[in-house]
């Protein structure tokens, strides 16, 4: 062998050095997309558990009656998985005012341990709003008497002549005749 033939290749302990370097950037590399999985799917489950307690809030203030006070569990399937909810109904000590506390967990399989509460929501329910009835009311300004300068009468329209046409203000002024 020559010695120009011996500088232009790599020694074995070159090549063994650049592949433990590649071998730590593919670990690394592993480790960072392992954990992007397990995030994408913790929030895909997150965002579930937060859907049935929304959901459930929901469906209390959709009610006719207000819900008592006190806690009630459930289950519910929802998004291809079997969920657990568990409320309380509270008094925050306002007139009128219910505070509805809402957690989620997976359900129990036979056996299982205690669910682990995966998301919590809290709501507020009035007591004192009325069923619909129907009839829209009118917000408008000249209804409301008192206020915003409203008088209880609708806005003046411009004036009409005798000829039928409505009169239309000149830009100059009233002209005088």
């Amino acid at each position: 062998m020559t010695t120009r033939a011996c500088q232009r290749a790599f020694t074995l302990i070159e090549v063994l050095v650049a592949l433990f370097v590649v071998a730590l950037g593919m670990g690394a590399l592993m480790a960072t997309l392992t954990s992007a999985a397990d995030t994408t799917s913790r929030l895909r489950e997150k965002s579930f558990a937060e859907w049935v307690a929304l959901n459930r809030i929901s469906e209390l203030r959709l009610r006719g009656t207000p819900p008592g006070i006190g806690k009630s569990t459930g289950d519910v399937d929802f998004a291809g998985d079997k969920w657990h909810w568990t409320q309380d109904v509270l008094d925050p000590g306002i007139a009128g005012i219910r505070r509805i506390d809402v957690s989620v967990a997976h359900a129990v399989k036979d056996g299982g341990k205690e669910p682990v509460t995966i998301a919590m929501a809290t709501g507020f329910l009035g007591l004192a709003v009325a069923p619909a009835s129907g009839i829209e009311p009118d917000w408008s300004l000249w209804s409301l008497s008192g206020v915003a300068g409203g008088t209880g009468a609708p806005p003046p329209t411009p004036a009409t002549p005798a000829n039928g046409t409505p009169a239309t203000p000149s830009p100059a002024g009233p002209v005088a005749q």
